[in-house]
Order: structure tokens, then sequence, then C-alpha cells
């Protein structure tokens, strides 16, 4: 039971007032209720939201999630861009067609015979989608492809890649440099991002791109990157038959740094890099002849194994990697017989899963990630997909925990209600959706979409910066979500 005055005071003085001020002054703890006092007259979620100011569309709803009985909605059928949140539907998607055991397999077969350490044929790097495959997992190839006796190839270096459809970025309308769109392969390394840094010095910048990891940094000329002196725009982009070329505007480095930028061609990127590491082993290999299928009675010289997909999905829903995301879906489609030709025709098969398994009507997904703004789902639908998902199943397992906070944004500890979620974040989107427990033991599925559609149309596509007032209708976003999740624990507990 909650003190009326401490909810008022937390939840509603404090939408208006700040950031994270949707939270209650005090956690949400037994405390004795005035006489003739109900929980049910705490404020409704409309009051909340309309305290919130938020402009642009809210929809929420809440439910028993063992039963899926509805016990609080508004806005319940509003279509909005649901954001990183995809990535909860990709999960279960994943699970469903992968099963949570599935592993990701990285190989190096050889095609021919193997004589003292000569492999007369051709040796294969085999991609097999690995999200999370990085430089020291492809040093860890060169090594035992080394201990295994390997010394000469008489044959091609053979790069099979199409275990999925190349896709050069996931949402082609964002800025070119950033890293958290990058390409989409059957052959992906460090997320398809090489690291640029730049120092200055007497006579210009010293550039330097390499494939680093955690204990490696092996140089790439796959990729290349030029100081130019102009205004803007500050990153410019170019796909040569060889090589992606970059230019960066002077004027915008300052003195010294690093960021990631995307790799487009990512098989590129990885065989030259596995090149390096061979080298670095006495085995030199030729140019990469890139696609083709790799044989099936080839000796298997080294394989890289990913942890279970279950493990994975948990990392990604942490982290919120759109490329994991994208390759998670991709297979999944492709485990259910169809081999979509993009990201829209995948999503549109996850869709039509969701669709026949949950029976959610209102849903249109453009990629698995989130990341494009066209994706739109309703409040309604989403709850339904949780509650389809089992209060305890493998989704619910792999969430991230959620902390509740005090008014100054502190994480709660001791805080009664535990929320297990996916987050969502565009600019002026924010979207939350996952399991709440009660301090009863009572759990309950839901989502809360908050999206101002309106001001993204203004936005320029191209620029990086933050535009004005979004980090504003994030926050106040955020404390709106608290204040709901805090409401409907105490209510329906």
């Amino acid at each position: 039971m909650v003190s009326r005055r401490v909810f008022l005071g937390g939840a509603l003085a404090g939408l208006a007032s700040g950031a994270w001020a949707g939270a209650p002054v005090r956690s949400l703890v037994p405390l004795r209720r005035p006489d003739g006092f109900s929980l049910r007259t705490l404020p409704g979620a409309a009051d909340l939201i309309a305290a919130a100011n938020l402009g642009g569309q809210v929809g929420c709803v809440v439910a028993d999630a063992r039963s899926g009985r509805v016990l609080e909605a508004v806005n319940p059928v509003r279509a909005l861009p649901p954001a990183s949140v995809v990535k909860a539907l990709t999960t279960a998607y994943a699970f469903d067609h992968l099963g949570p055991g599935y592993r990701f397999r990285t190989r190096l077969i050889a095609d021919g015979r193997l004589t003292d350490g000569r492999l007369d044929g051709d040796l294969w790097l085999v991609g097999g989608g690995d999200p999370l495959l990085d430089t020291d997992a492809l040093n860890d190839l060169a090594r035992d492809m080394a201990e295994a006796g390997l010394r000469e190839i008489t044959g091609r270096f053979r790069v099979a890649h199409e275990a999925l459809p190349l896709i050069a970025a996931i949402d082609p309308d964002q800025p070119m440099q950033v890293g958290y769109n990058p390409a989409v392969s059957g052959l992906n390394l460090n997320f398809n991002r090489v690291h640029f840094e730049w120092q200055r010095g007497t006579d210009g910048y010293e550039i330097h791109l390499d494939a680093r990891s955690h204990s490696l940094r092996p140089p790439v000329t796959v990729s290349r990157m030029q100081v130019v002196d102009r205004g803007a725009p500050v990153y410019l982009y170019e796909a040569t038959e060889e090589r992606e070329e970059w230019s960066v505007a002077r004027g915008a480095l300052g003195e010294n740094g690093a960021r990631w930028l995307p790799v487009r061609r990512p098989h590129a990127y990885a065989a030259e890099v596995f090149q390096v590491l061979a080298r670095s082993r006495g085995v030199v290999l030729g140019a990469p002849v890139f696609g083709g299928t790799p044989p099936d009675s080839g000796l298997v010289m080294a394989e890289h194994v990913s942890d279970p997909l279950e493990d994975v999905l948990r990392g990604m829903m942490r982290w919120s990697t759109n490329l994991t995301a994208e390759v998670a879906g991709m297979l999944a489609t492709q485990a259910s017989g169809v081999r979509p030709a993009g990201l829209r025709q995948s999503a549109e098969e996850m869709s039509r899963w969701l669709q026949e398994r949950h029976g959610l009507r209102r849903l249109s997904l453009v990629d698995h990630s989130g990341l494009g703004d066209e994706s739109r789902i309703s409040a309604r639908e989403m709850v339904r997909a949780l509650v389809g998902s089992g209060a305890n199943g493998n989704l619910r397992r792999v969430m991230k925990d959620i902390a509740m906070r005090d008014d100054r944004g502190r994480p709660m500890e001791d805080h009664p209600v535990q929320v297990v979620a996916k987050t969502g974040t565009l600019y002026f989107v924010s979207a939350l959706a996952g399991f709440a427990r009660a301090p009863s033991g009572r759990d309950l599925a839901f989502a809360i979409f908050c999206g101002d559609v309106d001001r993204r149309t203004t936005l320029d596509p191209a620029d990086e910066t933050r535009p004005r007032g979004a980090r504003s209708y994030n926050a106040r976003a955020k404390a709106l979500q608290q204040a709901l999740i805090e409401r409907w624990a105490a209510v329906h507990a």
C-alpha cells in the first residue's frame, strides 16, 4: 500500500519539474493508508501523460502477464515508432526459429591435399554470420591453422560471406559516418566498424585506421581516410571496387581523437585482417576471392564457435547492438525457409510470424533492430507479444534490469518493483516494454510508446548533432515511464 501524498508529490509534481523526477520521493514500501483512502484514487495513466506534457502521442497498455487481461490503457491502438523495442520481438522470433542454444560458427576449410605443411588447393574462410566475431577470434583461427601445421598454400584464398545477403547499411537515411549503422553480412568483424584515430603534429595530422580488439591493432587499407580543407560536410564517403574512401573536414578534428566508422564491405575487411594475422604466423595468402560455396568434404582446420544464442541476445538487449538484431532476425527468416533479399522483406516475414503466433494485427516493421523510424506498432500489440512469450519465458530471461530511480536520478537498489524491459530511443521517440513484478509478486506486462513524429520529420537525416529539445523530451518521457510503472505496481498489485 502506498501513501497518496507521497505518490502525488513524487510522480505528478516531479513530472512537471525535472528530468528524472517521475520517481516518487520515497520507495514504494507498505505504508499506513489514511481512512477512506483507495489506491484507485491515485492519478490515472491519462493524468500522468497529460502532466508530462511531451507533445506528440503517447500510447500505453498494462496487462496481467499470465492471463493477458488488460488492466489499464491509453491510446492502446495508436501505432507509434518502437525504436529498439523491436529487438524484443526479434529475440522471440530468433528463439522460436533458431533456438536458445544456437551457435554461430566461423571456419577455416582446406579444399585439397595437405602434405608436410603444404596445401595443394584452396583455403576457405567461411562466415556463419557471427555478429560478435572480432579480431581476437580471427587471430585464434590463424593460430589454430598454424598449429595444425599449415605453412604454404598453392591455391586461392577463398572467402565465403553469403550466409546472409550483403546489406550496405541498416538504415540508409542515417548519417553515413555513425558506427551504429553498419553493413550486415554473412561475415562480420568488430561489429563491422573500423577504428579511426588522428593525432595532430607539426606537419598536419597522422591518421591510423585499424581493426583493433582487446589485444590487437592490425592496420587496415580497405578503408582509407583523407583529411581535406572544407567547411561541410564533416565526412564524405565513396565506395570503389577495391576500397572504401573517406574524407574528413580538417577543422572538425581538433587536436587528437578517435571514433569508430562503419564498414560497408565487411567481407573485404575481414579478409584483409585475416591475411595480416596469417602472415604473422608465417602463412602468406593471395588476394581474396569472394563468394562461392565452400566444399562439403573439405578439412576443417580451425573453427570459432560463439556462445549460445541466449547469451548473445542477452548482450544485445543490454547494449542494443543493431548488427546483432539484424543478423539474428535474418537467420531466423532463413530458418523458416525464406531467403530474404533485404531487411524489409525479412522484417515482413517476422511480422507475419507475430500475426500467426500471437495474433498481432497493427504492426509494420522495416527491420529487426528498430533503427529505421518507419516501423510502427501499437502498445496493445506489443503487450500481446510479451504475454504470448510467457511471463517466465526465454524473452523475459534475457531482458535488461531497469533500475527505478529517485528524484535525483539515482538508482534505488531496494525498490520493491522489479522491472526487466527493452528500451528504445530515437530523437523525439522513447519506448519501453517489458515486465514488472509488483511487491505482491504479481507479474505485469506493459508497453509505453512516446513519439513526436511531426518533430522527427523536421530533422535533417544527414545531421549527426542532437537536435534542440531532444534531450529534455527523452528525460521527460523516461520520467513518465517510471511514473506509470509505479502507478501500475501500486494499483494492480
